[in-house]
């Protein structure tokens, strides 16, 4: 699949990738990969939903405001990988993950603390995968419809199935 020239500035529809809806699509920050995680909408009362939105071609939105994002992150930071995958391959996927990333549990566990987070604040991986799809795949997903510049949408997150839990 070809790869989506993001912006590399803030205003990500600046570069022609935008949402159907016509809300604002804000990058806010960039993944190793290249993919932006995007603002969508204004801002007011609650928090702005999270748009992820990929250089292969996919996007939507991920979850609601920058705690949520960071949960998600802290607890599955594998979460890219998860779409279609039943338990034991989601397992194989964090275990790679973790010895690609020496020291993992450490570093999680002192990045919670840090940010105020105990054992109790964080859900467990099962529970934040599914509210990751629950949320990509619900009412919300409509306005977060990434659109290229060829004007053609861009694919969800997640089609597939739910991981099984």
């Amino acid at each position: 699949m070809p790869r989506l020239a993001l912006p590399s500035h803030r205003r990500a529809s600046e570069d022609g990738v935008r949402l159907a809806s016509g809300l604002r699509l804000e990058q806010f920050a960039r993944a190793g990969s290249g993919d932006a995680f995007c603002f969508v909408g204004e801002g007011g009362a609650e928090p702005l939903v999270v748009c992820y939105v990929s250089l292969y071609g996919e996007a939507g939105p991920i979850g609601r405001g920058l705690p949520e994002l960071v949960r998600l992150s802290l607890v599955v930071p594998w979460w890219r990988d998860a779409p279609g995958r039943t338990d034991v391959e989601l397992g194989a996927v964090a275990d790679e993950y973790r010895e690609d990333v020496p020291g993992f549990d450490g570093r999680h566990d002192r990045a919670a603390r840090a940010l105020g987070l105990g054992p109790a604040g964080l859900p467990s991986a099962a529970t934040a995968l599914a509210r990751l799809v629950e949320f990509a795949r619900g009412p919300v997903s409509e306005e977060c419809l990434v659109v290229g510049y060829d004007g053609d949408p861009l694919a969800p997150l997640f089609v597939r199935a739910a991981p099984h839990r």
